[in-house]
């Protein structure tokens, strides 16, 4: 037992390698995701990646799972979440652009980069578009709109925020935060209430002027 303990060690574990070709996939693209450097990122003998994953594709796959997850999974939830008014459901839409907890905008980035070189990434891009565009749609449908009206709203809501990943846009959190009531106001044709918004600048530790 004890000697299975040490190997385990000596292994890393299945996550370990996957956090390393996460970071390595974020810094430098999918080109450096490949077992040697992985294997010399933490400290371990190659032939240790194969007690968890079969080849370098699986490991690839395990990326795309996590991605999947993890952005279109918690996108997908935050519009369906609990709200009284659609302002307050797009704000926690609005959640995942400012928790990377919920949405990894540098991971967004990597794989779409990664999907301009590979027809099967393109497609899983694709498909997660498609299903976070209607999960947005649905939100709106929930709270009045006909599926047209929706569909371009939520295509607008949507399309912008890849627009920001994809220009690799920054901002001021004051100057964001400033912007969120008006961005409401023009995806959701509401106002946000000011308890509303109360809610979600503490939910993002941030302290309005």
């Amino acid at each position: 037992m004890e000697q299975a303990t040490s190997d385990s060690g000596w292994r890393g574990s299945p996550e370990g390698w996957l956090e390393a070709a996460y970071d390595c996939l974020l810094e430098s693209g999918v080109e450096s995701v490949k077992i040697l450097p992985l294997a010399k990122r933490l400290n371990l003998s190659r032939t240790s990646f194969y007690w968890f994953f079969k080849d370098r594709e699986e490991l690839l796959g395990a990326l795309i799972a996590r991605w999947r997850e993890k952005n279109t999974g918690n996108l997908v939830k935050q519009s369906e979440a609990y709200a009284e008014t659609l302002a307050e459901a797009m704000l926690n839409v609005f959640d995942c652009w400012l928790n990377k907890d919920l949405f990894d905008s540098q991971f967004e980035f990597a794989v779409r980069s990664w999907a301009l070189q590979s027809p099967d990434i393109l497609a899983e891009v694709q498909a997660a578009d498609q299903a976070r565009i209607e999960a947005i749609g649905r939100m709106f449908v929930r709270f009045g709109y006909d599926e047209g009206p929706a569909d371009v709203r939520a295509r607008t809501t949507y399309l912008v925020q890849i627009g920001y990943i994809s220009m690799q846009s920054t901002e001021d959190i004051a100057l964001r935060m400033k912007r969120i009531p008006d961005y409401i106001a023009i995806y959701t044709g509401e106002i946000p209430r000011k308890r509303e918004l109360d809610r979600f600048f503490a939910r993002h530790g941030y302290k309005p002027d």
